[in-house]
Formats: C-alpha cells, sequence, structure tokens
C-alpha cells in the first residue's frame, strides 16, 4: 500500500500540475497579445512581428508550455511582457499588502465563522440560520465592497472610499485604508465558511459526551473551546485552505475595487495588458496554496484517525 503522506503528496502535485495546464490554456484563449498591449495598437506588422518574435510568442504552445514549466520547476517564472521585469519581483512588490489584507481578513473572518456556525447549529435556529447565512454567503463580493463604501465613506464619512498606496510602502503605516477591503474579504468568507461548517458542528454537538457536558452544567463556552473545537480540527482546517484561496481569488476584486496595490491588482491589469507570464505565475501561487493547505488537511486528518 502507498503511505498516506506520499499519496496526498502525489495527488497534490498532480492537481497543481493539471492547474498549470489549465492556466496556461486559459491565458491562449485570451484575445490579443502582449505586444499590441505594449504597443497600444499602433505598431506596424514588421513592428508586431519583431516584438513577437522577441517574447517567443510565436512558438508553438507545446514549447512555450515546457519552458514555462521547466522555468517554474527552477523557480524562474519568466520575465514580464509589458514591464521587461522578472515577474518573481514584480510578486515579491505585492506579496506583503496581499499577505497582509488576506491575514487581516482570516483575523476577522474566522473567529466570525465559527460564532455563526455555533449559534446556526443550535437545534431551534437550524433551519432559519441555514436560509440566512446562504443567502449572506451568496452577495457578490462587489456588492459588499460597495454597501460598505456607502455606509462607512459616503454616510458617515469615516473611512476613505479608496485605499491607494504607493507600491513597496508598508500598509500599516496607513491602517485606516485596509479596513475597507478587510471587511469586503472577511464578510462574505465568514458567511461561506459558517454555512459549511454548521452542519458539521450540530453533528459534534449531538455526541454523548458533549450533551453530558451541558447537562452536568459546564459553560457553554468551555463546551464549545475543549469538547467540540478539537473535534472540528479537520474540516476547520480543510475549510480555512479553501477560505484562504478564496480570499487570495476575492483580493483581485477587492483590490480592484479600491485601488489597492497587491497580487489581486496585479493579476487584473497582467490580465488587461496580456502579460501572460505574470497572469500565470500568480494564478498559479494562488492555486498552489490551497493545494498546500488540503495537503496539510491531509495529514491532520489523518494523524486523527
Amino acid at each position: 500500500m502507498i503511505p498516506p503522506l506520499l499519496r496526498s503528496t502525489a495527488r497534490s502535485a498532480l492537481l497543481l500540475l493539471a492547474v498549470a495546464v489549465l492556466v496556461f490554456a486559459a491565458t491562449e484563449l485570451l484575445p490579443g497579445d502582449a505586444a499590441q498591449a505594449r504597443t497600444g495598437g499602433r505598431a506596424g506588422d514588421a513592428e508586431l512581428a519583431r516584438l513577437r518574435a522577441q517574447a517567443g510568442l510565436d512558438d508553438p504552445p507545446w514549447q512555450r508550455f515546457s519552458r514555462w514549466l521547466v522555468g517554474l520547476l527552477r523557480g524562474d517564472a519568466g520575465r514580464s511582457l509589458i514591464s521587461d521585469r522578472p515577474v518573481s519581483d514584480l510578486i515579491v512588490e505585492r506579496l506583503p499588502a496581499t499577505l497582509l489584507l488576506t491575514g487581516l481578513a482570516l483575523a476577522i473572518a474566522v473567529p466570525l465563522m465559527l460564532l455563526v456556525a455555533w449559534v446556526g447549529s443550535a437545534p431551534r435556529l437550524r433551519v432559519p440560520a441555514s436560509g440566512a447565512i446562504a443567502a449572506a454567503a451568496g452577495i457578490p463580493q462587489v456588492v459588499v465592497a460597495g454597501a460598505l463604501v456607502a455606509l462607512f465613506s459616503g454616510l458617515l464619512h469615516w473611512l476613505p472610499r479608496v485605499s491607494l498606496l504607493p507600491i513597496g510602502q508598508p500598509p500599516w503605516r496607513q491602517p485606516e485604508l485596509l479596513v475597507l477591503p478587510t471587511l469586503s474579504l472577511a464578510l462574505p468568507a465568514a458567511a461561506y465558511g459558517a454555512g459549511v461548517l454548521a452542519g458539521a458542528v450540530a453533528d459534534v454537538r449531538q455526541l454523548p459526551h458533549i450533551g453530558d457536558a451541558v447537562l452536568r452544567g459546564v459553560p457553554r463556552w468551555l463546551v464549545a473551546t475543549r469538547h467540540v473545537l478539537p473535534l472540528l480540527l479537520a474540516p476547520l482546517l480543510r475549510i480555512l485552505t479553501i477560505t484562504a484561496g478564496g480570499l487570495i481569488a476575492g483580493a483581485a476584486v477587492v483590490e480592484t475595487v479600491f485601488g489597492y496595490n497587491g497580487l489581486g491588482e496585479l493579476l487584473v491589469s497582467s490580465v488587461a495588458n496580456r502579460d501572460v507570464p505574470t497572469v500565470q505565475a500568480v494564478a498559479v501561487l494562488g492555486a498552489a496554496v490551497v493545494l498546500a493547505g488540503l495537503w496539510l488537511a491531509d495529514l491532520v486528518q489523518g494523524g486523527t484517525e
């Protein structure tokens, strides 16, 4: 039999390879190319041909894919077709801003998710709570962002409407710029996680020793933290992994809405400019984060069985 660790690692590696193939195929379907975007459509055929040859855009797709994949395995994501800078440098510049934003969003989403899942798993509230949680989770992030801007910027005038931050400047120097983007990411993530987790919480609360602890008068917060939470570690880790991946994907919307210079904004601008190496690197990085978390969740679940 294949050891669980080896099986989980091999599955994660194959999934990451499949994601790389899908990302490359998706970028191949984008209309136009970086040569046209770089010249603004004003260059002649000869100049476009020269730029495409210089960037290797005329090579067959299989050749470009193999070259890109080998580069990724070596830690080289290539060079931007627009700025001619290493893609890794562009990512390193934007990564701290996105990590801070998603980290703050997780710090808000996780306790809120657990609280809503605990309340929503109560027998008397389970049916209405599940509908309310599903409705909240279905609200698009752009709608949440718009509502927050309308409330805190338009009505109350407490926070700025945009989060324009110079590239490379630490975001924590202007914490007021982080509030609305963070909430725009955290609230939908908390609703989604609570909806997925509520069923598992309800099942755990029906276990005999949990009911016995409640009947003995153990405080509910102690029941939740000491008896329920350890049994939810594996599913919670999976949900957190998916949530983290969703936050990275959602950052593309939120960062664009608020003008926040992170990886999401870099991804959107790179798609607009047909900067294929940058798009591919950022997309694969997000997928790698999700798969690494799922791999870790498999290890945790295997260790608890």
